[in-house]
């Protein structure tokens, strides 16, 4: 047997012993380091361990969902009714646990889940200390260790190459190319690479926090915030709020004190407890607290539902995010195939005398000790038509250098199988040969446009070998090519289909590969990345530097080959130079920075851990099909958030406008914070939860607060003017002294909170538009549902309800007439007089309930 042979064969037999036995290595001269120099430099920190660990420790999760602005306004509102013992009226403090729980319990679920998916199996490695191999973990290797890369290994940390018996890497996942790399003595290995068959001595030279890949892991590990468009917009009400409200719950505490006598006579009376929740009523009714609450648990359901498919995210402002992306960068590997080749076709040349002789020899010349991709896809297809290996060959084995591989037969019965056969790369082996092939080029050419891998097959009749065709071999330029053999990336099954769906949607994609573009470019084609339209391809090493102008070129190419890592990074920023929200997946540490930086990051479940950490979004399964659903369920969250929200933002409204005419009027506050969290739940709450979970497929559309804000101010104004006039004239009609008498202020601010209760009913149905589903019934069922606990003594005791009697009934029944018509003029007003962007808003939001595209 040949001394390569012998190599393949010690590779292969250590491989697969994983290292148990050490017999099998080759003998180096290597002493590798001493037991001494080892301890020197475990004492210095130059050893392979690196501290891993998810974006975010419990610590950050606990801050950022704790301490927040409306938490603030909440809790300090929430104090103030504590300290005048009214318990019943800080019922709605409890928002703040359950908001609070809701974001931590889901995102400390997020993250368990990951620590999950990032744990690497512990595997030991075989490195040469003192002229012997030994067996060391992962973070015992130190800086100049002589190791062993074997097949099936990824390598720890950064080497320079001593030796190598045929060593192929995998370094996709560091650069993107997905084609396997033969590596020469003094070439550099990068951490994160992958033997995929041969085995090397190495000498490191970088480990730890210092090899590449944990350099770009440690760039990528700074965690980001989403920008959510959702909670900027709550957030800008909370801050308008804010300072709203500290102004005007000093103004309402005055004016409630005077309401009970002044300072004096309130403090010495204990009015003053009063007159604190009164005016706290008025500040909890300004804050959309029910908002912030149904948006954390939606977010959080939607983040529930797409687990169930294998999909987890993160951070539940991803889920937003999921509803505005316009842009998605694909990585090839991992996304639209799967990383395998697949044998397609043998097409025989019309110098092929006997296809199954020239089939057979393929397979031979496919079946090395140790296979790289191509081979083993050769022998899978070969082997399931029947072709199985020949005894009695001599082999020269593939070499990177050469790019071609072998096998010779002689004494065989069938004459015209004897000879040399030859398989490599078709340029090198036509270039060798006498003759012309400028045809056959051509049709290798063609081919490999098309997105395939091209081998070509020649043969040397005889019966005789060349006495060095081991020792020394060559090309006999009167090889004839006999075959094309044709393979192929594996494209997932469910690339075309989910492709189609996002230029349903309106989204662009583009393919981003360290791959060759032209190829990249066919595959985009197969799997028709822009429909009927070729995709437009180009070489990333042509792209500008400069942002603007590559955002320029960007927006006329659908593929990019050869793209490094960095270029990755500012793909996506040149695509947010022109404000579209940039989505990006990716498995490879090379990927990244790329998706720190993008909008929303999306990981496969194969990723590397570096990767997974920094992405919003992690497909378990690896699966492309499940990105639809992510999308969908982001859009369905959305637009029915800005939905409900409207109802929330509402009360805000005339909370607001109810407060500002207590001051300016001096009249007690018309109801009680227990009034509005009985209406709020009946009227905002409650059915806002069944509306955020509605079927809505509704595209994403910019402007949410502007929309909200447009829907909101009509009718809070004719909410809060109807309180203010049954709070104004009730005691008038009735010759109630209000200010004097408790049980007549009882009976004020019940029926005040009945009118609230009405005007809450019609802000429902309209937002519930269109009625003639099972909406209707939804306002029906709730509407039915104050009425009735109003009537339940229990209930009506615990949040100070009573029902009037006599001329009392009349002039509620009055009251509510002129409510009911307030509602309607501030229809009117504002599809007549306000302006022109707020009309167009309006209708956006679902007033006239027409622009909702749902399924309910």
């Amino acid at each position: 047997m040949s001394d390569s042979a012998n190599a393949q064969q010690s590779v292969s037999m250590t491989g697969a012993q994983g290292g148990d036995d050490h017999a099998h290595m080759p003998d180096v001269t290597e002493k590798g380091l001493t037991a001494a120099e080892v301890r020197d430099r475990v004492e210095r920190g130059q050893t392979n361990e690196v501290k891993s660990s998810t974006s975010r420790s419990l610590a950050d999760i606990v801050r950022a969902n704790v301490f927040t602005l409306f938490n603030g306004i909440i809790f300090t509102a929430m104090v103030m009714v504590l300290i005048t013992g009214s318990w019943k009226d800080a019922v709605f403090g409890l928002v703040i646990l359950i908001n609070t729980g809701i974001g931590i319990v889901t995102e400390l679920r997020a993250k368990r889940t990951l620590d999950k998916l990032s744990i690497l199996i512990a595997s030991d490695y075989l490195v040469r200390r003192d002229g012997k191999d030994v067996d060391v973990p992962h973070n015992g290797i130190v800086l100049g260790d002589c190791l062993w890369i074997r097949s099936g290994e990824q390598i720890p940390c950064d080497a320079e190459i001593l030796h190598t018996w045929g060593l192929e890497l995998d370094e996709s996942m560091i650069t993107g190319e997905s084609r396997t790399v033969r590596k020469q003595e003094g070439e550099t290995v990068y951490s994160g690479s992958t033997a995929v068959s041969g085995m090397a001595l190495v000498k490191v030279t970088a480990v730890g926090a210092h090899s590449y890949a944990a350099t770009l892991t440690a760039q990528a590990k700074v965690y980001k915030k989403n920008v959510s468009d959702l909670n900027k917009g709550i957030n800008t009400i909370l801050k308008f709020m804010t300072f709203l409200v500290v102004p005007l719950c000093m103004l309402l505490i005055v004016t409630q004190m005077r309401t009970v006598g002044g300072w004096h006579n309130a403090i010495a009376t204990g009015e003053w407890r009063q007159a604190v929740v009164s005016s706290v009523a008025g500040v909890v009714g300004m804050v959309p607290e029910g908002l912030v609450l149904l948006t954390s648990l939606n977010f959080a359901l939607a983040a529930i539902r797409l687990a169930r498919k294998n999909t987890l995210v993160q951070g539940l402002d991803s889920v937003e995010t999921l509803a505005r992306v316009d842009a998605l960068n694909l990585d090839k590997t991992g996304t639209i195939t799967d990383g395998g080749i697949v044998y397609d076709d043998f097409i025989a040349l019309p110098g092929c005398r006997n296809k199954q002789h020239a089939m057979q020899a393929l397979y031979d010349l496919a079946n090395e000790e140790s296979p790289n991709g191509t081979g083993r896809a050769v022998l899978e297809g070969l082997g399931k038509q029947g072709f199985s290996g020949s005894a009695g060959l001599v082999r020269v084995p593939f070499s990177s250098a050469r790019k071609w591989s072998a096998v010779a037969f002689h004494g065989l019965p069938d004459e015209g199988q004897n000879g040399v056969w030859y398989m490599g790369a078709p340029e090198v082996l036509l270039s060798g040969f006498d003759g012309e092939y400028q045809q056959i080029l051509a049709q290798v050419n063609e081919y490999a446009n098309n997105g395939n891998r091209v081998l070509l097959i020649a043969h040397v009749p005889g019966g005789d070998v060349p006495a060095d065709f081991e020792t020394n071999p060559q090309l006999e330029r009167t090889a004839v090519p006999v075959a094309i053999v044709l393979c192929s990336e594996h494209i997932r099954s469910d690339a075309e289909p989910t492709l189609r769906w996002f230029r349903e949607q309106g989204v662009r994609c583009r393919v981003i590969s360290g791959d060759n573009p032209v190829t990249v470019g066919a595959i985009a084609a197969k799997v028709q990345l822009t429909g009927e339209r070729k995709p437009v391809a180009m070489d990333a090493r042509e792209l500008p530097k400069n942002v603007d102008e590559l955002a320029r070129v960007l927006e006329g190419v659908d593929v990019l080959g050869r793209v490094l890592p960095e270029q990755k990074k500012a793909i996506v920023q040149a695509l947010h130079t022109q404000d579209h929200v940039v989505a990006m997946t990716g498995d490879g540490v090379n990927d990244a920075l790329a998706i720190k930086e993008a909008d929303l990051g999306i990981a496969m479940g194969n990723a590397a851990p570096a990767t997974k950490a920094v992405a919003e979004v992690v497909l378990v399964d690896s699966k492309f099909s499940h990105l639809p659903d992510v999308v969908a369920r982001g859009r369905q969250v959305m637009a029915n958030m800005e939905r409900v929200a409207s109802l929330f933002v509402t009360k805000t409204a005339y909370s607001a406008l109810i407060s500002l005419g207590v001051v300016l009027m001096g009249i007690p506050f018309p109801y009680l914070p227990r009034h509005i969290s009985y209406i709020g739940a009946l009227t905002i709450g409650a059915p806002a939860f069944f509306l955020a979970l509605a079927p809505n497929t509704r595209r994403y559309i910019p402007g949410f607060l502007r929309r909200v804000v447009a829907f909101s101010v009509p009718c809070g104004i004719a909410t809060g003017l109807s309180v203010l006039l049954s709070a104004w004239f009730i005691p008038r009609f009735m010759h109630w002294n209000v200010f004097t008498s408790e049980q007549q202020l009882f009976w004020l601010r019940s029926m005040c909170a009945t009118v609230l209760f009405l005007m809450g009913i019609y802000v429902l149905s309209r937002v519930s538009k269109p009625l003639n589903s099972w909406r209707g019934w939804l306002v029906l069922a709730f509407a039915a549902a104050g009425v009735i606990g109003a009537c339940i003594p229990f209930i009506a005791r615990f949040f100070a309800f009573g029902l009037p009697a006599g001329r009392a009934v009349w002039i509620l029944l009055l009251q509510m007439a002129v409510a009911t018509v307030l509602f309607v003029i501030s229809i009117w007003v504002f599809s007549r007089f306000l302006p022109k962007w707020m009309r167009e808003a309006g209708r956006e939001t679902g007033i006239n309930g027409a622009s909702h595209n749902t399924n309910g």
